[in-house]
């Protein structure tokens, strides 16, 4: 199986219309325009019954203390894990290519809803596939300005003040169940438990992005 993007290339970096936030010389970060990036896939293994997404941090800080202070840096080495920007379920294995911007285009305080994502298969069908909360529900959880249930896409927001570069997974699972066994809200983890055993197939591809001016890529 093969995934690729039109947005970024694998091992580059994620463009700033695709993250949550960009760096601003006069006040640190803005908001950006928080698009999802163009995914598509092909050598998807026979019986297959749904696929299934995930973009994934896996250079997070576990502990936020420190995140954004200007008397702060979070080094390298700290301990860092998961943090879960995207959680797309039971995609039909019809369903070749998701845009970009459809399925996130601007930052919404307190989160998107709950809705489908609505897609068209290879064949003109359109479906109506499950969104996972993303770890953006708990990162604002006590600001009362942002707090809510972020479903759906919401792309890079590192700590500005971080001195490693982040990378994100997007990693597509082939899966021999047409309907993962999740009902109601669920996050990342839940999904990763309940894909266990029936998993036929992967591929992925990385991506980086900093709010770090320091470690910036320069511009062309």
């Amino acid at each position: 199986m093969r995934i690729w993007s039109d947005s970024f290339r694998d091992g580059g970096s994620i463009p700033t219309a695709c993250a949550f936030a960009a760096i601003d010389p006069a006040s640190r970060v803005r908001l950006s325009d928080n698009r999802n990036p163009h995914l598509a896939w092909d050598d998807v293994p026979n019986g297959t019954e749904s696929l299934l997404l995930l973009c994934i941090d896996g250079d997070a800080p576990q502990t936020a203390g420190d995140a954004n202070r200007e008397d702060r840096t979070l080094a390298p080495g700290m301990p860092r894990g998961d943090f879960y920007h995207w959680v797309l379920i039971d995609i039909p294995p019809s369903v070749r290519m998701i845009a970009e911007g459809a399925a996130s285009d601007g930052v919404t305080p307190r989160g998107k809803s709950g809705a489908a994502l609505a897609v068209a298969s290879l064949d003109g069908a359109h479906h109506q596939l499950r969104q996972g909360v993303n770890d953006y529900t708990g990162w604002f959880s006590a600001d009362p300005a942002m707090a809510g249930d972020y479903y759906g896409y919401d792309g890079p927001c590192p700590p500005w003040n971080d001195l490693r570069i982040h990378h994100y997974i997007f990693r597509l699972y082939a899966l021999d169940e047409p309907r993962l066994a999740l009902e109601g809200r669920f996050t990342g983890p839940d999904v990763l438990a309940a894909l266990h055993g029936h998993i036929l197939d992967e591929a992925q591809i990385i991506a980086s992005y900093t709010l770090n001016p320091a470690l910036a890529p320069a511009k062309p």
